[in-house]
């Protein structure tokens, strides 16, 4: 009876291995069948499924289902770069076409020889602003391309942001004259700020420039002092300006003038934040009404 129940078990065991064979096997063909329709139609938000009671399958699905993920999301993040980069090209071709084709209009008018002295230098200086505008914009894309490498060049030291800030606007006084714009300073001295020179100059500046092109009639400079920071805060009123906006103003693909049609490109706030970042500061923009805001924080020298 023994050697009979010996049996019986064993084939009773070996029963239950083929049907967990089978049922395995099953398992696997079904996941493998999934898996060629995934890469059929992978477009879809299909996912491998499967009931199977063995937990090691189990977890190759779940791992499986977790790479396929990754590799959508990969492939989206390709797309969104892929399609960043298209509107950077057509961007930067309408930033550059624009003042040369400017240019190009008015070289043609000074060839008139009928022209009077009055209207040739009218036109001459028309050029000299287009072409001024130009290499503003080869300045930018140059600064644009330089970002990932300046961490290394960087020169973190001791820097007055009182001083900075009036030291740059004097170099726009022109410009600010020449649009009637009303200008307050709050000029009282404030703490030093742990900074580079020169990236600090850049800041400054491109704020300044964003001002200018985009204030209706006034801009207004101040600076805060806290525990950490030393902020600088620069208002002016623009014409039209909404929430949605502000929200994307750092992009790099981003541009203010919607509509382009004007000569300013917007990558100056990009650039800002970059160098910000890179500072150890941060930077936010905000509208209320018809008032836009930039606030700068620059860490203070210890």
């Amino acid at each position: 009876m023994s050697s009979w129940l010996i049996i019986i078990v064993l084939i009773s065991l070996l029963l239950v291995s083929v049907g967990m064979f089978l049922v395995l096997h099953w398992d696997i063909k079904q996941m493998t069948k999934q898996l060629e329709e995934i890469i059929e139609n992978f477009g879809t938000n299909e996912v491998v499924r499967t009931h199977t009671h063995n937990k090691n399958l189990a977890r190759f699905a779940a791992k499986i289902n977790q790479l396929i993920h990754l590799f959508k999301q990969d492939q989206q993040q390709n797309y969104t770069r892929e399609m960043n980069l298209k509107q950077e090209i057509t961007n930067i071709s309408h930033d550059l076409r624009t003042p040369l084709t400017s240019i190009k209009g008015f070289s043609e008018l000074l060839s008139n020889p009928s022209l009077s002295e009055a209207e040739k230098s009218e036109y001459l200086a028309v050029v000299q602003k287009k072409i001024d505008n130009l290499t503003n914009v080869v300045d930018l894309f140059y600064e644009l391309s330089q970002l990932d490498s300046l961490d290394k060049k960087m020169v973190m030291e001791k820097n007055f942001l009182d001083q900075l800030v009036v030291e740059v606007m004097l170099t726009f006084y022109g410009e600010f004259e020449k649009k009637q714009l009303q200008v307050q300073i709050d000029e009282h001295a404030v703490s030093p700020i742990l900074a580079d020179k020169k990236a600090t100059d850049r800041i400054v500046a491109n704020i300044i420039q964003n001002a200018l092109a985009y204030s209706k009639s006034y801009v207004t400079i101040g600076l805060l002092e806290d525990q950490e920071y030393i902020r600088l805060r620069v208002a002016n009123d623009v014409e039209t300006f909404n929430l949605a906006e502000v929200q994307r103003i750092f992009d790099r693909t981003f541009r203010m003038d919607t509509s382009r049609t004007g000569e300013q490109v917007g990558l100056g706030l990009h650039i800002v934040q970059q160098l910000v970042e890179k500072q150890g500061g941060n930077v936010v923009a905000d509208v209320a009404g018809d008032e836009f805001t930039l606030e700068v924080s620059f860490r203070k020298w210890e």
